[in-house]
């Protein structure tokens, strides 16, 4: 019997000797896209080996000879990453392109590192990993976000602006309000990426493929040596398990709808008819044919990105439908999807703090929107209410009062005395300060309202609160003891006494 390996032949050959169509090999191969995940599958393999030669499964020299080469592959990739690729194009995914390549560097001690694992632990161990990265990236960008909003509602305290409910002017508002509004929001998105990351810090290598191995293996080594808080419980969901994929996107999914909104409503107030803000010709673009356009393609192309990655999302959920346990192939298409979102939500929380710091706010439109409109008409309603009214008859009152300015082209603070006394005998000469536009702001104070003290309070709490994510941050960043994509050899002296 010929027992000598052919090194040419796929690693998983071994059942048939023949060779697998081209078309095939085209079909199969992942290599195109899951090539980034290079650094982390140098990471789950030096952390591996080491385990292995901890619970003497290998020698200590082969060990150390496989960390060499796993060393000497970062030096290459890092080197010129597109040359190390491009060599590489016929591989069948990175996982195999870095094996075969530490075969080639250090012979016969390379074909022990696969002792104990298999490419479906393997493979979501590095997937674990990448998120794990990718998630602090965007819990950092979003505190990015999360200061421009509180910012700008401390320079737009008092300026005051229409709310609307239906698109239709409601009640007036202070602009810092509005701001610290989608700070609200951004910041559970930040809370629903740092809840995630517990749940993903779970470590599913040593799994195998789907039940475990027959070798006295430590998988707890191996979870800390990665950063993980523990392994994970079951081997059979530890290879099968995307989840942490589905929430991923889906977290994702909600901060580009958030953008999205923002974008939304940004779009409108850059528009002629709404007058809201000006653009910095740094931060828009023009038309080719009409020379006076300045065109919000920033906040457009962040709501247009937000159906991509919202269909990201469903992608992952489809896939996952029907799927037994344990590995299936359909898993490979858990990664271009998640790549792009990562791609395109990343540019999108980069831009949008510029943008928003670009905008000029045109408070002379704002203040006399404020001062011709209706949205008074709740103050005088509650005015009368104060005054022992029920709120039905005081709704009903300034209703007839507003269809009677409508009627006469009027505004409520063009009205005196006489005429409020016309609709309700409880009016008095104190509804001309009660109704002013300023006054209904500032006397909303109940807790988050939109009076400038209040808003004032809000700003002060989530100062503090952004300083507690970020030492937050800045202490899972030593965890992951990373500092880039090529930053995995400090990972191989990592000592295995824990």
């Amino acid at each position: 019997m010929n027992n000598n390996i052919d090194n040419k032949a796929k690693l998983w050959a071994g059942l048939s000797k023949e060779e697998t169509n081209k078309l095939l090999d085209k079909f199969n191969s992942s290599f195109d896209f899951d090539f980034r995940l290079w650094p982390f599958d140098l990471q789950g393999s030096a952390a591996h080996v080491q385990m292995l030669a901890q619970c003497q499964i290998i020698k200590e020299e082969d060990k150390d000879r496989i960390l060499e080469g796993l060393i000497n592959i970062e030096k290459e990739i890092s080197a010129d990453p597109s040359l190390w690729k491009a060599e590489r194009q016929d591989e069948e995914d990175i996982h195999m392109a870095i094996e075969r390549r530490l075969t080639d560097l250090i012979g016969e001690p390379a074909r022990k590192l696969h002792t104990a694992r298999s490419r479906n632990d393997q493979v979501a161990t590095d997937f674990k990993l990448w998120i794990k990265k990718v998630n602090l990236e965007f819990c950092e960008l979003i505190i990015d976000l999360k200061q421009i909003f509180l910012k700008l509602a401390q320079r737009d305290l008092n300026q005051i602006i229409p709310g609307y409910t239906h698109l239709q002017q409601a009640q007036p508002i202070s602009l810092g309000h509005y701001w610290m509004a989608h700070y609200e929001r951004f910041n559970r998105d930040y809370e629903r990426f740092s809840e995630f990351r517990q749940r993903l810090n779970y470590c599913p290598l040593g799994a195998g493929a789907l039940a475990g191995t027959t070798y006295p293996i430590d998988r707890l080594l191996t979870a800390k040596l990665l950063g993980f808080t523990a392994p994970t419980n079951n081997s059979l969901d530890s290879v099968s398990d995307r989840d942490f994929v589905a929430e991923h996107q889906f977290a994702a999914s909600l901060n580009i709808i958030h953008l999205s909104q923002l974008s939304e409503e940004l779009i409108l107030w850059a528009s002629e008819e709404f007058k809201f803000i000006k653009l910095h010709p740094a931060f828009a673009t023009g038309s080719s044919m009409m020379p006076q356009k300045r065109n919000p393609d920033i906040p457009e192309l962040i709501r247009g990105k937000a159906g991509r990655i919202i269909g990201n999302l469903q992608n992952i959920l489809v896939v996952l439908k029907g799927l037994p346990l344990a590995y299936n192939k359909d898993l490979q298409e858990d990664k271009e999807a998640l790549f792009d979102t990562y791609e395109n939500l990343k540019i999108c929380l980069q831009i949008m703090p510029k943008f928003l710091e670009s905008l000029e706010i045109n408070t002379e439109k704002l203040n006399e929107i404020s001062r011709k409109s209706f949205m008074n008409a709740t103050d005088a309603a509650d005015y009368l209410v104060k005054k022992g009214i029920s709120f039905r008859e005081a709704y009903y009152a300034v209703g007839q009062i507003v269809a009677y300015c409508l009627e006469n082209k009027k505004y409520l603070t063009d009205l005196n005395l006489t005429h409020w006394k016309q609709f309700h005998e409880s009016f008095d000469s104190d509804i001309e300060e009660a109704i002013k536009i300023e006054t209904c702001v500032h006397k909303r104070e109940s807790f988050g309202g939109t009076s400038p003290t209040r808003v004032r309070e809000q700003i002060s709490k989530c100062w503090e609160q952004i300083n507690q994510q970020t030492n937050a941050l800045k202490t899972e960043r030593n965890k992951l003891n990373e500092s880039d994509d090529s930053g995995c050899r400090s990972w191989f002296k990592i000592s295995p006494n824990y």
